[in-house]
């Protein structure tokens, strides 16, 4: 029998790897609209991947305690509105379908922290990145869209 670890942690890869299909003109749109003061982006893949890796760590300890479907179901959820945040907002060219998405990942990480919390502890503690960070890279989308009016 495959392990569950191996499961969540292969569904998040694929998940994750569907980012990925972006465009060249589509970063060249993005790349037109972020600000000077987007100082840190050279960190924000590393940033993800490491809040990834405690999302399906999370994942595997809820599910170990819970065999809750529906709470895969949740992490599943969550996963797939952050990865979409870039195809769609890079395809629609709109800063604020990628505020909307960015704000929707961080209500919905939030409430599986909280549903989380009460079968492992550890599981919601791991998805505290997620939590601190995902409105970080809203907020700055917001900002983004302040000064790029046109890209709304």
């Amino acid at each position: 029998m495959i392990k569950s670890w191996l499961i969540i942690g292969g569904v998040t890869l694929l998940v994750a790897m569907a980012a990925n299909f972006v465009t060249p003109s589509d970063r060249k749109w993005f790349n037109r609209l972020r600000p000077s003061w987007l100082t840190f982006e050279f960190a924000i893949p590393f940033i993800w991947i490491t809040i990834f890796i405690c999302g399906a760590w999370s994942a595997y300890i809820a599910w170990e305690n819970s065999k809750n479907w529906l709470l895969m179901g949740l992490y599943l959820l969550l996963e797939i509105v952050t990865i979409a945040y870039t195809p769609v907002m890079f395809r629609l060219r709109s800063l604020k379908i990628g505020t909307l998405i960015g704000a929707t990942g961080a209500v919905i990480g939030l409430l599986l922290t909280l549903t989380v919390f009460p079968i492992s502890g550890w599981a919601a503690l791991l998805l505290v990145p997620y939590i601190l960070w995902s409105p970080i890279g809203t907020y700055t989308t917001w900002e983004m869209m302040k000064l790029n009016p046109q890209d709304g």
